[in-house]
């Protein structure tokens, strides 16, 4: 069962004072776990891109991280590097201030940018469900999936609230089966990545892979 839920993690380090040797450690537990992916700032792509070339493990990175407060060529731009560097998946902030105001249009055409910049790698959409209102949430996910992304995320880790049951169950319930979602965002054992599955998600980011997989308990709140 946990080599299962093993190969749905995308085994995560963001904290800003991460070194490369951190980096590698990372990389290396992927590879002995069989994660699906390790994530990273994008400052360290060409770094785990090096580590995992002879690897199944996929190379993600955050775009417009964490605020999502950048302007769509800003985040192109840091796609296109990215994918450059040898990223394959591309976990991006949406647009929440626009979210939020309304502003419909400008977050699709924020999601439209970053999807055509990844040039068919994977684009995974953060909507920080934790800022979000229910039928926010909702909206989101269809913008998510109209824009041609290929996942939807619950959170950064960063900011207020992580991955719920609830928040999962819904995105699940508006993207169909066509989408993913990921569950990210407070995800640090077995019990809790379990229920996050069985809610919907069918991609956990955490810092705590390896404490899921041996049965343990992660204490970082990404």
């Amino acid at each position: 069962m946990t080599q299962h839920i093993a190969a749905m993690i995308d085994h995560t380090l963001l904290k800003p004072e991460a070194t490369r040797d951190d980096i590698v450690k990372l990389c290396e537990e992927a590879k002995a776990h069989q994660f699906a992916s390790v994530c990273v700032n994008p400052y360290w792509v060409r770094v785990a891109a090096e580590q995992l070339a002879d690897s199944p493990v996929k190379v993600c990175t955050v775009i417009g991280f964490p605020l999502g407060a950048t302007p769509k060529e800003v985040k192109a731009y840091e796609t296109k590097q990215a994918v450059q560097d040898g990223a394959t998946e591309i976990d991006m902030v949406l647009n929440i201030g626009a979210l939020k105001s309304g502003d419909f249009d400008t977050v699709k055409k924020d999601i439209q940018a970053v999807v055509e910049a990844a040039a068919g790698n994977l684009v995974k959409v953060i909507l920080e469900t934790g800022l979000l209102t229910d039928e926010e949430i909702i909206q989101a996910s269809k913008l998510s999936k109209e824009a041609g992304a290929h996942f939807v995320k619950t959170s950064t880790g960063f900011l207020a609230g992580g991955a719920t049951v609830h928040a999962v169950e819904l995105m699940r319930k508006t993207v169909g089966e066509e989408v993913g979602v990921k569950a990210s965002g407070g995800v640090r054992d077995l019990e809790t990545a379990e229920k996050m599955i069985q809610a919907g998600a069918n991609r956990i980011g955490t810092s705590s892979g390896v404490a899921i997989v041996t049965g343990g308990k992660g204490t970082s709140t990404y």
